[in-house]
């Protein structure tokens, strides 16, 4: 019986790290869309990434099956999600928000020119929040400590958003809205997003992780993932915006209703 139970557990853990291996792959083919450029290839990339969350998302439900990762699983999926949600977004938001910005109809080109170099800075950012989340969720512990310097994550909330959300925003917006940026004025608008996206991933603000199910019951879970996605099959531009979008409100909402009633949960 042992025996068996140990080769389940291998089992389990070579499905994880395929799946992992298959977020890697779209984090790949992300970069390389993006580094072609056309609006049709931009718009692929962002949805590479999209598979990349899918793909991160089954990992940590099959990782669960055997009660948490293995210690290789775990530093596999954090090295893919860095090139996946970090490399992938960062390298995307950067090509579509900035690189086609026309400085020379400018009615200021020398501020558009800092513009791009702002916007550049700002991708960067959003790589090196990225992964320093990474790294700090990777050695907080899974339940509360005394130590109010130490944020801890509960199976109900991450401490900061997570990077996966963060990637998503970004894949959202460019899948939502397709024609890179050009206007110099949107491009600092699209660099002052990816810098908040930067500081929310490394902020002590709670982002909802979803683990513990509470859908109301298995068959109405189903009904409910089946409608989503028929919707994202059907109208995935607005609905993988909304998605997106909607939660990253929840956890800037959730922090303001904290501060305003005095509430630490």
């Amino acid at each position: 019986m042992e025996e068996q139970n140990h080769e389940l557990q291998r089992g389990v853990d070579l499905l994880s790290s395929l799946l992992t291996v298959g977020n890697l792959f779209f984090g790949y083919i992300s970069i390389l869309s993006s580094a072609r450029g056309t609006p049709a290839d931009l718009d692929f990339a962002a949805k590479a990434i999209g598979w990349a969350v899918l793909f991160d998302t089954l990992d940590g439900r099959v990782a669960r099956l055997r009660k948490g990762a293995s210690p290789f699983g775990k530093e596999l999926d954090s090295l893919a999600d860095v090139i996946s949600f970090g490399i992938a977004p960062a390298f995307l938001a950067l090509v579509w928000g900035l690189r086609g910005v026309r400085v020379e109809a400018a009615a200021n080109p020398e501020l558009a020119m800092h513009i791009y170099q702002a916007g550049w800075i700002a991708c960067f950012c959003f790589l090196i929040c990225g992964a320093w989340r990474l790294a700090r969720f990777n050695i907080l512990p899974a339940t509360p400590t005394p130590d109010p310097g130490v944020h801890a994550h509960t199976h109900r909330d991450f401490i900061g958003m997570p990077i996966p959300a963060g990637a998503a925003v970004i894949a959202a917006i460019v899948h939502a809205f397709g024609d890179p940026l050009y206007d110099w004025r949107w491009a600092a608008a699209w660099t002052g997003l990816v810098l908040v996206l930067a500081a929310l991933m490394v902020s002590p603000i709670r982002y909802p992780s979803f683990k513990g199910g509470g859908l109301g019951g298995r068959h109405r879970s189903l009904i409910g993932i089946a409608a989503l996605i028929a919707l994202i099959w059907f109208y995935s531009r607005p609905v993988l915006l909304v998605m997106a979008g909607g939660y990253l409100l929840i956890g800037l909402v959730g922090a303001v209703r904290r501060r305003l009633t005095g509430s630490h949960t």
